[in-house]
């Protein structure tokens, strides 16, 4: 073989080796992007979450505390009409 035609398939192969080199770095560039956006958006989506999850039990927790003096003004009624009547014993 004339040293040309080598020395054009050492070209050719190095050209083709660096585009695949530099196809499948690229690619794993996007893949990595793609996750760090997809990373972004489930942080995103639990930060919300989170933040719904503590209204929720902020309102929970003042519910539970109406109910608690309800009960409490329940109680203390209930106390008030034995003492008021006549029939209930001491």
């Amino acid at each position: 073989m004339d040293t040309w035609i080598i020395v054009l398939i050492v070209v050719v192969v190095v050209v083709v080796l660096a585009a695949v080199l530099l196809g499948g770095r690229r690619a794993r560039e996007r893949r990595v992007e793609s996750r760090r956006t997809e990373a972004h958006e489930l942080r995103s989506e639990a930060g919300d979450q989170a933040r719904r999850a503590k209204e929720r039990e902020a309102m929970a927790e003042e519910q539970a505390e109406r109910a608690r003096r309800e009960r409490e003004e329940a109680q203390e009624r209930m106390r008030r009409a034995d003492e008021v009547d006549p029939d209930v014993d001491d």
